[in-house]
């Protein structure tokens, strides 16, 4: 069996095993180890195996990881989340589906807090579906601005998606949290105006909240203040030099546990479910990168990428076109795979071609991530759209499918955006690291 044989070999065996429904972590972990143990001999693959593990849970940058998750859990448990949605539906409720709107303007900031597009969908999921429905809201909008809105947890910073593209391509982090912002803030503002224009075609969809005192307003807002200082803290640290991803990461957990003790929002039981809560998820994480550490020296032997890459420019489509054939590509995969499989299955064979092109592995990072992003909310797998069916547990599947797909072509229109404005995701990033 040649090389190349087995390669292709090989990731069929990997999809195979994912159908299968394998974890993604084990099921690049046996393709990765037997591939190179075919190719390579048994010490060959028990060598990448011990030192790719090794280097994964020792890797100080991977940190950010298990610090945002518990920040984002310890938030979560306290009840701030609350807080945010109740001050967004205070200033943006009176609008048309100012309801919906709120949630997606609470799964923004809770996004900034938490990373995690699952955990952002969850969180404003259980606090906001209730209310939409006690206002008449239609079951389609509200159920798909939860789920559009939830998939900001993967592109605002801090992004697991961004650690995990980093990590695999050796990139900055801090220039990825740094990219996500414009198009973040971009994306949730096409949000809140495709809710506005479902609400002005179809008012019964998304009827006005009753309108707030600025009194009020200011109240509720101080409500979600310390929250939001943290927010700006670990973020804006990283803006303005003071601190590293890292470091930023840590002293967010920090301040949100010390805010949650002196506000007496967290008792033992919750700390510990919080904590509990963060060592699963990171161990996941932790596994999935393992796993591609151990597939990509597998894949590098195969000569996969390369072949794969002087057939993509072989085509003649140039730069753009093969940019589009390489989105095409991500689209049909998150039909069947999540977000994160996708990520670290994918980057390893399609990042040397966008380098070759000579397009911005940063800019490029937003590009796919948000195109991630998408399958996160595209039938049969849409993770989010499962998610939210979880909490809402009296609409059909087909309705939530229906409602999220007015938030696709506002993705759809982002993702257009950023292709011919690269600014958008590269401008913050340049101006901080030159």
């Amino acid at each position: 069996m040649t090389p190349l044989e087995a390669g292709l070999t090989g990731i069929g065996a990997l999809f195979a095993l994912m159908i299968l429904r394998t974890p993604v972590a084990f099921a690049m972990l046996l393709v990765g180890y037997f591939g190179l143990w075919i190719l390579e001999g048994t010490r060959a693959a028990g060598a990448v195996m011990l030192t790719e593990s090794y280097s994964t849970v020792s890797n100080y940058n991977l940190i950010v990881v298990p610090m945002f998750i518990l920040l984002g859990n310890i938030a979560s448990v306290a009840g701030f989340s609350r807080a945010l949605y109740d001050a967004a539906f205070a200033w943006v409720g009176r609008f048309k589906g100012g309801l919906a709107s709120s949630s997606v303007l609470g799964c923004a900031v809770f996004s900034a807090v938490s990373g995690s597009s699952v955990a952002t969908a969850v969180t404003i999921g259980k606090v906001a579906l209730p209310e939409m429905k006690r206002l008449g809201y239609g079951d389609a909008l509200s159920t798909g601005a939860i789920a559009a809105g939830g998939t900001l947890g993967f592109l605002i910073p801090p992004s697991t998606g961004f650690v995990l593209y980093a990590i695999l391509t050796e990139e900055s982090i801090g220039r990825l949290f740094m990219a996500g912002i414009l198009p973040g803030l971009l994306l949730m503002g096409l949000f809140m105006g495709t809710i506005w224009l479902i609400a002005t075609l179809n008012p019964k969809a998304g009827p006005r909240g009753e309108p707030v005192s600025a009194g009020e307003k200011f109240r509720l807002l101080g409500r979600a203040g310390p929250l939001m200082g943290i927010i700006a803290v670990s973020i804006g640290g990283i803006y303005a030099g003071v601190f590293t991803p890292v470091e930023a990461s840590a002293i967010g957990a920090g301040l949100v546990l010390l805010l949650a003790i002196a506000m007496r929002a967290i008792d033992w039981t919750g700390f510990k479910s919080a904590v509990l809560e963060t060592l699963k998820t990171s161990a996941m994480l932790y596994m999935i990168v393992i796993g591609a550490n151990v597939l990509n020296p597998f894949l590098a032997v195969t000569h996969i990428p390369e072949t794969l890459g002087n057939a993509m420019v072989g085509f003649g489509l140039g730069p753009y076109g093969t940019l589009v054939m390489i989105i095409a590509a991500y689209v049909v995969l998150g039909m069947f795979l999540d977000g994160l499989s996708m990520l670290v299955v994918t980057i390893p064979i399609v990042f040397p071609v966008i380098q070759e092109l000579g397009f911005d592995p940063i800019w490029f990072g937003v590009v796919a991530v948000i195109v991630i992003e998408m399958g996160m909310i595209t039938p049969p797998v849409g993770l989010n759209v499962f998610v939210v069916k979880g909490v809402a547990q009296d609409v059909p599947m087909t309705t939530v499918f229906k409602g999220v797909l007015p938030f696709l072509f506002a993705m759809i229109l982002a993702l257009l955006l950023i292709i011919i404005f690269p600014q958008i995701a590269t401008l913050i990033p340049d101006s901080m690291f030159g």
